[in-house]
């Protein structure tokens, strides 16, 4: 089989949720990134087999993103595009579906994307369609209901949200409110210091967002950082479940942002001139149950490692999503791994944010600037998944 190679990397900054990049709809994000994948490597357009968006929040203003966006960005009509949905694990599976066509010969180029406006993820009721004789109707929030829904409650009963899924874990662990506090912290200042150092400068490109009266903002870093968090300001958010750990503090954020790279094969490189920074080497998937959703990188992250026939120890990276901190700590504790010096290196979910579709694109665009800049081998990204699965990646520099 060919090997996949993934070239030019790049992501938006990310946006809070109703932040700077709210009034730019996914279709608009996903489009910018295509564009700012295409003219970063210079590729025609007619050269390129695929286009996959990944979105977790679809909307039918742009229905099937993946050809919405490609046509909305100027490439060829005969350039095919489709959507896909992992849930949180959507980016990197993107990633994996262009890779595996690569691998197989199907594909010499594809054109990947993760994208997600949570900011305009839409209400919507499913008591109009033959109207109502009387009485109300019901509107839910596409959110939050994505989030209840995410298993069938006939089987596994009903979970309040991702929070309880977190709190379960922090049970199963013994994992301590501080403990939970001290790990966001240390995401923020990782991030922090990333941006400080410039060691975002490669992966971001800004995004210019219209605005009133023909005003144009620049939007040039992520939102969500919190220079001077402490443990003394997290301590002082309310938990989520009077029962649990997780507070708004120590978990993830909603949020705004697209990424996107091309996955080529070593020929189709080589005959336009582009410089690969890495390769797939393999991936795995696996179930877990719904009410420890956050533990799905452990059995996915074994099932990679025996195929691959490495251990964590040969990893020079770890990039482990961090969906809640008490998932995060879950996962590490149930790997035996203390040493936290290879592991979000630059933040992430907590500091960064997750707008869920683009993550895993975005998590693999900032582990393969930082595997160039510490001429690392390998790296790990690994995700857990809502609905009770984990995701996991191993690439290797070229």
């Amino acid at each position: 089989m060919k090997n996949a190679l993934i070239v030019s990397p790049l992501r938006t900054p990310i946006g809070k949720f109703g932040g700077a990049l709210a009034p730019l709809t996914a279709e608009h994000l996903a489009s910018f990134m295509i564009s700012q994948v295409m003219a970063r490597t210079g590729v025609p357009g007619h050269s390129l087999d695929e286009v996959i968006v990944a979105q977790s929040y679809a909307s039918s203003e742009a229905p099937c993103i993946g050809r919405y966006a490609a046509l909305s960005a100027g490439l060829p009509v005969e350039v095919p595009g489709y959507t896909l949905d992992r849930r949180c694990g959507s980016g990197l599976q993107a990633v994996i579906d262009a890779s595996m066509m690569v691998k197989t010969g199907n594909a010499e180029a594809v054109l990947v994307v993760g994208v997600e406006s949570m900011s305009n993820i839409e209400y919507y009721s499913t008591d109009m369609r033959w109207g109502a004789r009387a009485g109300s109707v019901r509107f839910h929030d596409r959110l939050e209901r994505g989030r209840e829904r995410s298993q069938p409650s006939e089987r596994f009963g009903h979970i309040s949200g991702m929070p309880e899924t977190a709190d379960n874990l922090a049970l199963d662990y013994g994992i301590s409110r501080e403990e939970a506090d001290s790990f966001s912290v240390r995401s923020h200042q990782n991030a922090a210091a990333a941006w400080r150092e410039g060691r975002f400068a490669d992966e971001v490109v800004a995004v210019d967002v219209p605005g009133k009266r023909g005003a144009v903002t620049r939007v040039t870093i992520d939102e969500g950082i919190r220079e001077d968090a402490s443990l003394e300001s997290m301590k002082a958010l309310r938990l989520i479940r009077p029962e649990g750990v997780c507070t708004a503090g120590n978990s993830s954020q909603q949020n705004d942002a697209a990424a996107g790279c091309l996955v080529v094969s070593p020929e189709y490189a080589a005959r336009h001139g582009l410089t690969p920074m890495a390769r797939l080497v393999d991936w795995a998937a696996a179930g877990c149950e719904p009410s420890r959703m956050g533990i799905g990188p452990v059995p996915a992250t074994q099932k990679l490692l025996m195929r691959t026939g490495l251990s964590l120890a040969e990893l020079d990276l770890i990039e482990l999503n961090e969906a809640f901190a008490a998932q995060a700590l879950a996962v590490l504790k149930a790997w035996g791994l203390d040493d936290l010096s290879r592991v979000n290196v630059n933040g992430s979910g907590i500091s960064l944010g997750h707008p869920i579709g683009a993550t895993g694109v975005r998590i693999m665009t900032t582990l393969l600037h930082e595997m160039r800049r510490r001429e690392a081998r390998y790296g790990l990204e690994t995700m857990c998944i809502g609905g009770g699965q984990g995701l996991a990646a191993l690439f290797e520099r070229v």
